[in-house]
C-alpha cells in the first residue's frame, strides 16, 4: 500500500511492482506507488524528509 495516497498494488502484475519505490527506515519498509514517486521525484532525490513533501 503506499504510503502517501493509500493505492493498492495488484500482486499479480509483476511488471508494475517493478515501478514502486521503497524507502528502507528503522521502523519499517515505506512503499510508494508510482504515481506518487513521479510526483515527488525532487524531493526524494533531494533527501527532503517526508514530512516537508
Amino acid at each position: 500500500m503506499c504510503g502517501r495516497c493509500g493505492a493498492r498494488r495488484d500482486p499479480d502484475d509483476a511488471l508494475a511492482a517493478l515501478t514502486w519505490v521503497a524507502e528502507r527506515t528503522p521502523t519499517g519498509t515505506w512503499w510508494l506507488c508510482p504515481d506518487c514517486a513521479r510526483r515527488h521525484v525532487r524531493d526524494i532525490e533531494g533527501k527532503l524528509p517526508a514530512e516537508w513533501w
